[in-house]
């Protein structure tokens, strides 16, 4: 029974190099090498396995073997395959991280500020808001989506080829009104409370083309700018805002000095195609909204409370920037839709004023690590 069974490998054995040998034979027509003794000792084994002449097909079939081995079989991969391969897969991972899951954007305006500074670098959740096909707006699928409070990334509705950073006022179908710097959703206040009176930030604007020095006093680019800073709470969570530095004193004065140019809406409602301090255009996926008047007549010392309101369009959302003197946002070119958002903020990764091997003292690493409220 066991030299049956041996029998039985032999001949199963044979008949596998045999069938690997043929069909090599028949592909690879320049076979390097022993092409005719690969030939030969396959035609030797095959006779044998015909004429179910064991000894025979035994004899044959080491050679057989060794032939397959030396002339058919891939050899070994060179370390160098090993890492190209294993750069290969990396990078692939990397893009399809990037293209689904989490992306890096770098901060470049103070419109954030003090949530986010120049010159952060941010991880972003794609993943969260659902899964769209790169370099397009179809979504996959949906997870949930934008929350009140949540800071976003998404493609300016009028200028789709640019990424801002702000957070979300409002929700689709709610309303907003701005009066005298206090911000009502839904005819209720955002609950603020001023924390510091004076305030100082880094800003930044490019030096003219003329060859004068910049604002800075290193002749840069880098100013100092006066600010007041609040704290606001949403649904629990609070965050810091800046405002200009006159607001405590308007708000400790009389109600009729306190309104000021930042109010909002006015009378017609913002959008690309009527939009503040840039070109009109008309964008296909951005709704206008809609403006309501609540009061008609703004009777003395009521100019701060709310009268005329805007109301998010369905399928958008209001953004603001935290720096609220200084941010062009939803006040100014309308709505964001959702279909432009690419993610949620994460946490800064990396953050520093300038860059450069001379440079080291302007890293920020008191930033690095901090997740973004």
């Amino acid at each position: 029974m066991r030299a049956a069974r041996l029998d039985r490998r032999v001949r199963k054995e044979a008949k596998l190099l045999v069938r690997e040998a043929r069909a090599a034979l028949d592909l690879k027509r320049g076979l390097r090498g022993k092409a005719g003794d690969l030939e030969a000792a396959t035609t030797e084994v095959e006779q044998g396995l015909g004429d179910s002449d064991l000894q025979r097909v035994r004899r044959g079939l080491p050679t057989l073997d060794a032939l397959v081995d030396e002339l058919i079989k891939r050899p070994p991969k060179s370390t160098t395959r090993d890492y190209v391969e294993s750069i290969g897969l990396a990078v692939l991972i990397a893009l399809a991280l990037r293209a689904f899951v989490i992306e890096a954007f770098k901060i470049p305006s103070s419109s954030m500020y003090p949530t986010l500074e120049i010159g952060d670098h941010i991880f972003v959740n794609k993943f969260i808001y659902g899964i769209r096909i790169p370099w397009t707006n179809t979504k996959l699928f949906e997870l949930r989506g934008p929350h009140h409070g949540e800071v976003i990334v998404f493609a300016q509705p009028c200028e789709t080829d640019r990424d801002y950073i702000k957070r979300v006022i409002a929700l689709a179908g709610e309303t907003v009104e701005v009066r005298c710097n206090v911000v009502y959703v839904n005819g209720k206040p955002i609950p603020n409370k001023l924390v510091q009176e004076q305030c100082k930030h880094d800003d930044f604007e490019e030096p003219p083309d003329d060859g004068k020095p910049g604002k800075g006093p290193a002749g840069d680019g880098w100013f100092e700018r006066s600010c007041s800073k609040y704290e606001e709470t949403v649904e629990g969570m609070a965050y810091f805002t800046y405002h200009d530095p006159e607001r405590p004193t308007r708000d400790r004065g009389p109600v009729s000095s306190r309104p000021n140019t930042k109010d909002f809406p006015d009378e017609i409602p913002r959008h690309c195609a009527n939009q503040i301090d840039d070109d009109p255009h008309d964008v296909p996926n951005q709704k206008p909204g809609k403006i309501v008047v609540t009061r008609n007549q703004i009777a003395p010392g009521t100019e701060c409370e709310p009268y005329r309101h805007y109301v998010v369009p369905e399928g958008h959302v209001f953004v603001m920037g935290d720096n609220r003197a200084n941010s062009n946002d939803s006040r100014y070119w309308g709505s964001v839709p959702i279909e432009n958002i690419k993610g949620k903020a994460l946490f800064i990764w990396l953050s520093y004023k300038r860059w450069g091997f001379d440079s080291w003292g302007e890293i920020r690493w008191r930033r690095m690590g901090n997740f973004v409220h």
